[in-house]
C-alpha cells in the first residue's frame, strides 16, 4: 500500500516536471530571440557591406559636430534640414485628418483642423496613412482621465522654446485625444475640440516663423505622427485598419505637390519613418530597422543623389539579411565587385530566399552602375532611371517584407516539442486521477447498494464534456477566438436549457422529499425550480443583446448602443434602478438565511451604506460618461472602497465565531442534543450544517460587495448587466438547492463557469486588448500607482469571472450539502408546516446523505415523532 502511494507521489511530481518543462519550451518557441545587429549606426553605415570590411571605433568619438561633418562627406548628399520637431498626437487615426478610401474626412472634422487642412490642400504639407504593426498597444495600459491638463502641460512653454536656438531636436507627446477616445470613442463629443487644439499648436509652430526658412537656426521640419489609431470605441491594442491606421504628416519640406489627393491618400508602413527622416538630416539609418525609404520625400533630390539615398538604405537591410541569415554573402558583388562583363547581366530572380535576395540587390547595383556610366555619355533617359528606382523598391520591399515576417515567425520544432511535453504531463495526471475515481468508486461500492452507486450518464453531463473538447478544438483557430463571446453564450444558454429539460422530467426531490411534504407542495417547489432556470435564460438573453463583442460584428446594432443614442439620461436613470435593485435583492437574499440576525442585520446596514454611497456617487459626481476627478469625489469612492473591503474581511474573520455552532429550534424543541444518547456523528454533522450557513453567508457578503464594486468601476452602461449577473446567480443557486439530487456537482460547476464567461463578454469585453477599459482603473486614486490602478483593471476586466468564482467554491456546495435556504425561503411561503414534520425537518437540515441512511440515524434519534409520523 505505501508503495502505490510512492509510486503515486513520483507519478504526479513527474507529471508537474515535465509540463513545467513543456510549457517553458513552449514559451521560448512562442517569444523567440531574433538575431539583430549589436551597437548603434556609424560611419560604416555609408560604406557597401564588404565581406573584409573593418570598423573604426575611433570614428565614434569624434565630436558631434565633427561627426556630422564626417556624415556628410561619406554620404554624399548634404542634410536638407537642421532642426526637427517631432509632434506626437497619441491615438489618433490618419482617417480623422486624411479621410478614407479616397474622401475627405467629414466636415465637422475638416472645420475642427482648418489650418493643418489648408496646408494639405495648398501643397505645403504631405500626409500619410502610416501603417502600424500590431500589436497597437502601449505599455503598461494605464492612462489617466484627465484630457485637458494633461496637454496644457506640453504646450504652456512651447512658444518661449521655439524662439531657443539651444536645441536640434523637440518632442511634443499630446496624450489628449488618446483620453478622449478611451472615455467617449471616436465619436465623443471632446473629439472636435481637442482636434482643434492640436490644429492651433500645428498653426503656432508654423506661424512661429522657423519653417521653410534658412537662417542662423537652420531649416526646421515639423513632422505630426501618431503611435496607433483607435476603433469606433476608442481602444486599440489589435489588428484591424482603424487601431493600425496611424497619421504621418510632414510640414516643410517645399514639395511640389498639385492637388489635395496626392497629399492626403498615400500608404506607407510606420517603419519607413524612421529611415526617411535620417537620410533627410544627414545621419545613419539605425541598424536593426527594417524601413524603406519614402519615395515623394525626396522629390527635391537630384537624381544621382535620389539613387544614392535609395542606395545606403539597401546597403542597410543588407547588413540586417546577413545577421537574420548567415549563408548570404552576395560574393559576386559585395567581395569581389562588379567586372566589365558583369554590367548587363541582369538576371531574373528565383530560387532560395537568399539567392533571391541576392539577385535582387544585383540587379539593382547594376541598373544603378549602368546608369551612372551613361551620365558621363550624357546618353541616360528618364526611363532608365526609372528601371534603377523600381529595381531598388523591388529589393526593399521584399527585404523589408521578410524581415518583418521573421520577426514574428516562431519555431514549429520548439512549439511541437512544447506541446507534446504538455500533453503527456496530461496524460499522467489524467490516469493518476484515473486510478482515484477508481479508488473512491470501489470504496463507495461498499458502503452504498450497487444500485444508488451505478450513477446514469444524462445528457447535461455528457454535453459539459462534450463542451470542453470543443472548447479546446477551437482554441486553435484565430477566427474562434476573435468570436469566442458565441460560444459561450451558446454553451451557457443550450445547458440551461437541459437543465430546464431535466426539471420539467424530474420530480422534485432533495430538500422536498425529505420533508415528505403534501403533493401540493412538491408541485409548488417545481414551480420555483422551472421559474427559476427560467428567470436564468431570460437574463442571459438581455445580456447577450447588450454589448456586440469580438472583431467583425461590433457595428451592428445592440442595447447600449441604443441607450447611448437615446441620451446620458436615459443611462443614468438605469443606473439608478439597477443601483436600488441590486441593493434590495442583496439584502433579501441575505436575510433569507436568517442563521444570526443581530450579525446579518450589520452586514445588510454595511450593504446599505455602501450602495448609498455608491447612488451618491452616481447622482453627484458622474455627468454622462464622465465621472469627476476632484478632491470630494474621490475621498468619495475611498470611502466605499473601505466600507466594501471591511464588510468583506469582516464577515470572513468573525462570523464562523459568531455563528452559534448548536442545533437549531427546531431540534432543540425534540431535546435532540439533551439526549445522551446523541452520538458524536451528530453534533459533527450539525457542526457542518452551521459551518455551510456560515460559508453561505460569507459567499454572499463577497458577491454582493463585489457587485457594488463593479457598480462603481464599470462603465455606467453596464449597471444593468452587473444586476441581470447578480440575478443569475441567485436563481441559479435556488434552482440547484432544489436539485441537489439531480445533478453532480461538477455540472454544478460547469453551469456556474458557463455563466461567467458569458458574462465577461456580456460586459463589452472580448479577446482583444482594445476592449480593455482602463478608464475605471484611477477611479479613488488620488496619485498614480502603477500597482492599485492594475488591481482596480484586473478587476473590471475579470469582473464576470471572478463574480461566478464563488458560487462555484462554497455557495453551492452550502445550498446542495445543506437545505437552510430551502427551508427558511419555503417556510417564508408556507409557514404551515405540521410540528409532527419537525424531526424530519431537523435531520435534513443536519445531514444531506442517502434517504437510508437517514433513517437509520432518526431511528436512533427521534424514536416516537417517526413512528408518530409515519403511522400517519
Amino acid at each position: 500500500m505505501a508503495s502505490n502511494v510512492l509510486e503515486a507521489d513520483a507519478l504526479h511530481l513527474a507529471g508537474v516536471a515535465i509540463q513545467m518543462v513543456g510549457l517553458s519550451i513552449f514559451v521560448f518557441g512562442f517569444f523567440p530571440v531574433k538575431p539583430t545587429l549589436p551597437g548603434h549606426s556609424g560611419p560604416e553605415s555609408f560604406q557597401a557591406p564588404k565581406c573584409n570590411s573593418i570598423q573604426n571605433e575611433t570614428e565614434r568619438d569624434l565630436h558631434p559636430h565633427h561627426l556630422g561633418s564626417l556624415y556628410k562627406e561619406l554620404s554624399g548628399m548634404p542634410p536638407a534640414f537642421d532642426r526637427l520637431i517631432l509632434m506626437v498626437i497619441d491615438g489618433l487615426p490618419a482617417e480623422l485628418v486624411l479621410g478614407k478610401d479616397g474622401k475627405p474626412p467629414s466636415k465637422a472634422l475638416m472645420e475642427a483642423m482648418p489650418y493643418t487642412q489648408s496646408l494639405l490642400a495648398n501643397g505645403m504639407a504631405i500626409g500619410y496613412h502610416a501603417k502600424a504593426a500590431p500589436p497597437t498597444v502601449t505599455m503598461p495600459r494605464l492612462k489617466v482621465k484627465d484630457t485637458v491638463q494633461v496637454d496644457q502641460n506640453v504646450s504652456r512653454h512651447l512658444g518661449h522654446e521655439l524662439n531657443k536656438d539651444d536645441w536640434n531636436f523637440l518632442i511634443l507627446h499630446y496624450l489628449g485625444l488618446d483620453h478622449v477616445g478611451h472615455i467617449g470613442g471616436r465619436n465623443s463629443a471632446l473629439m472636435a475640440p481637442k482636434l482643434s487644439e492640436m490644429d492651433d499648436v500645428v498653426k503656432m509652430i508654423h506661424m512661429n516663423g522657423i519653417l521653410n526658412q534658412k537662417n542662423d537656426q537652420g531649416r526646421t521640419l515639423l513632422v505630426v505622427v501618431s503611435d496607433h489609431g483607435m476603433t469606433e470605441s476608442g481602444n486599440h491594442g489589435g489588428s484591424s485598419y482603424e487601431e493600425t491606421d496611424s497619421l504621418a504628416l510632414f510640414i516643410g519640406l517645399n514639395n511640389d505637390i498639385s492637388d489635395y489627393s496626392s497629399s492626403t491618400h498615400n500608404i506607407i508602413y510606420q517603419v519607413d519613418i524612421a529611415p526617411t527622416l535620417a537620410l533627410l538630416f544627414g545621419v545613419p539609418i539605425p541598424k536593426n530597422n527594417v524601413g524603406v525609404l519614402i519615395a515623394d520625400i525626396f522629390g527635391y533630390l537630384a537624381d544621382d543623389q535620389q539613387l544614392k539615398a535609395l542606395e545606403l538604405n539597401s546597403w542597410q537591410l543588407l547588413r540586417l539579411l546577413q545577421a537574420q541569415m548567415p549563408g548570404l554573402s552576395c560574393r559576386n558583388y559585395l567581395c569581389d565587385g562588379f567586372s566589365d562583363d558583369q554590367e548587363s547581366k541582369i538576371t531574373k530572380c528565383s530560387g532560395s530566399m537568399g539567392k533571391m535576395f541576392c539577385c535582387l540587390y544585383t540587379n539593382a547595383a547594376l541598373l544603378q552602375n549602368s546608369w551612372m556610366s551613361k551620365e558621363f555619355s550624357r546618353s541616360k533617359s528618364r526611363e532608365d532611371y526609372s528601371s534603377v528606382v523600381t529595381a531598388y523598391y523591388e529589393f526593399l520591399r521584399t527585404a523589408s517584407e521578410w524581415l518583418s515576417r521573421s520577426a514574428t515567425d516562431k519555431p514549429v520544432s520548439l512549439l511541437t516539442l512544447g506541446i507534446a511535453a504538455m500533453l503527456m504531463s496530461c496524460l499522467i495526471l489524467l490516469s493518476l486521477l484515473f486510478n482515484m475515481c477508481k479508488e473512491v468508486y470501489i470504496r463507495e461500492k461498499y458502503l452504498f447498494d450497487l444500485e444508488s452507486a451505478m450513477q446514469t450518464w444524462y445528457l447535461d453531463e455528457t454535453f459539459v464534456l462534450g463542451v470542453i473538447l470543443i472548447l479546446i478544438v477551437s482554441m486553435v483557430s484565430s477566427s474562434m477566438v476573435e468570436e469566442e463571446q458565441y460560444i459561450w453564450h451558446f454553451v451557457a444558454s443550450t445547458l440551461n436549457l437541459l437543465l430546464l429539460r431535466k426539471a420539467i422530467q424530474c420530480p422534485p426531490c432533495g430538500g422536498a422529499q425529505g420533508l415528505h411534504t403534501l403533493s401540493k407542495e412538491q408541485n409548488k417547489i417545481s414551480c420555483f425550480r422551472l421559474s427559476s432556470i427560467f428567470v436564468v435564460l431570460v437574463s442571459g438573453r438581455i445580456l447577450r443583446g447588450w454589448h456586440q463583442g469580438g472583431v467583425n460584428w461590433t457595428n451592428l446594432p445592440d442595447i447600449s448602443k441604443w441607450l447611448e443614442q437615446a441620451g446620458t439620461d436615459n443611462i443614468k436613470s438605469i443606473q439608478l434602478v439597477s443601483c436600488l435593485l441590486l441593493m434590495t435583492l442583496s439584502l433579501y437574499v441575505l436575510f433569507l438565511l436568517g442563521s444570526n440576525k443581530k450579525f446579518v442585520l450589520v452586514i445588510g446596514f454595511s450593504f446599505l451604506m455602501s450602495g448609498l454611497l455608491v447612488l451618491q456617487h452616481v447622482t453627484k459626481h458622474q455627468d454622462g460618461m464622465f465621472v469627476s476627478s476632484s478632491y470630494s469625489t474621490t475621498t468619495l469612492v475611498q470611502i466605499i472602497y473601505a466600507t466594501l473591503g471591511a464588510s468583506t474581511f469582516g464577515t470572513v474573520v468573525a462570523l464562523p465565531w459568531l455563528v452559534p455552532f448548536s442545533i437549531s429550534e427546531m431540534c432543540s424543541n425534540q431535546d435532540l442534543y439533551m439526549s445522551t444518547s446523541a452520538p458524536n456523528e451528530v453534533q459533527n454533522k450539525s457542526l457542518m450544517a452551521k459551518l455551510r450557513d456560515s460559508l453561505y453567508i460569507i459567499g454572499w457578503t463577497y458577491i454582493s460587495c463585489w457587485c457594488i464594486l463593479q457598480l462603481l468601476l464599470q462603465q455606467t452602461i453596464n449597471s444593468m448587466p452587473i444586476l441581470l449577473l447578480l440575478v443569475q446567480i441567485f436563481a441559479s443557486m435556488l434552482y440547484f438547492s432544489y436539485s441537489a439530487l439531480h445533478h453532480k456537482p461538477w455540472v454544478e460547476v460547469a453551469a456556474f463557469y458557463f455563466l461567467g464567461m458569458a458574462g465577461h463578454f456580456a460586459l463589452g469585453n472580448s479577446n482583444s486588448l482594445a476592449t480593455i477599459d482602463v478608464a475605471g482603473a484611477f477611479i479613488g486614486i488620488s496619485s498614480h500607482s502603477t500597482v492599485l490602478s492594475g488591481i482596480l483593471m484586473f478587476m473590471i476586466t475579470y469582473a464576470s469571472p471572478i463574480f461566478h468564482t464563488t458560487p462555484q467554491n462554497n455557495a453551492w456546495l452550502s445550498l446542495s450539502g445543506s437545505t437552510g435556504v430551502e427551508l427558511h425561503f419555503v417556510d417564508s411561503v408556507h409557514h404551515h408546516i405540521a410540528v409532527n414534520e419537525e424531526p424530519s425537518l431537523c435531520l435534513e437540515r443536519l445531514f444531506s446523505q442517502e434517504i437510508n441512511q437517514q433513517k437509520d440515524m432518526l431511528t436512533k434519534l427521534c424514536p416516537v415523532s417517526w413512528e408518530m409520523e409515519y403511522r400517519n
